[in-house]
């Protein structure tokens, strides 16, 4: 559709809470920022976001839709277990279910989660060293970043266990084998810490292009006056969204139909 809107899907907008809505409209929006970016892996890899409120529902993408083509409306309001609770023709990855249901529900931080097969996060989550603190964007990731180790297509609820104790507090994490994962209290946190995690991969997988010999690892003094210098403060997220929306808002309209 012209405006962005998708056929067979009911528009939403007045028909929900404010609060489920402005969570639609940013998890519709990373979703998109993802496809525009070329993060997307067609209908795979999952954005959720959890609704605010008692109940702990949360929204996941559809299933059978591109990244480029969901809109707030579109989105599947669905319980810990699985459970669609509106009236959509879609239905849900379990794979998708499986992960984000395990942050979700044991991190009161985790508003929105964001999970990705790009080619260089997979790339450097398949490397013995994983993340190396070459570049400054690494370094800014580091302190924040967990690793969780491959068990399969994650179809398994028992794997949810060990991916919670893997993750702990931090916000960002390489799923070895798979792909690349962001923790955020809010959309925007969510999307920079991605954002940061994405290009530190991609820097590392250009640096190592050439061969491991040379690469010049940050100094530990530098690296530790990073660590300082960032601290808990987070990346920017609330300063980068904005500007975000505005270039999803010029190149790929109708997130928030």
């Amino acid at each position: 559709m012209a405006d962005g809107s998708v056929a067979g899907v009911a528009a939403l907008k007045g028909k929900v809470s404010a609060e489920e809505w402005q969570a639609r409209v940013d998890l519709a929006a990373l979703y998109r920022l993802v496809a525009l970016y070329g993060w997307d892996d067609l209908i795979y890899t999952h954005i959720s976001a959890r609704i605010p409120g008692p109940e702990h529902h949360f929204l996941i993408n559809p299933y059978g839709m591109l990244f480029e083509e969901i809109t707030a409306s579109s989105l599947v309001k669905i319980d810990l277990d699985g459970n669609i609770l509106q009236e959509t023709p879609y239905f849900i990855n379990p794979a998708g279910f499986t992960i984000h249901s395990a942050i979700h529900a044991n991190r009161e931080d985790a508003h929105f989660v964001m999970h990705l097969h790009s080619d260089d996060g997979v790339a450097v989550a398949a490397q013995a060293q994983g993340l190396m603190p070459i570049s400054q964007h690494a370094l800014i990731v580091l302190p924040r970043l967990a690793y969780h180790d491959y068990e399969g297509i994650a179809l398994n609820h028992d794997e949810r266990e060990r991916l919670v104790a893997d993750i702990g507090d931090k916000t960002l994490m390489l799923l070895r084998n798979h792909g690349t994962l962001a923790v955020g209290d809010t959309a925007a946190n969510c999307w920079v810490g991605m954002y940061y995690l994405e290009r530190a991969c991609t820097m590392q997988v250009k640096a190592l292009s050439g061969g491991a010999e040379g690469i010049r690892i940050a100094p530990e003094a530098s690296q530790a006056e990073v660590r300082s210098q960032v601290g808990d403060r987070g990346i920017g997220g609330a300063l980068a969204w904005p500007g975000s929306l505005r270039k999803l808002d010029r190149e790929l309209p109708g997130y928030d139909s």
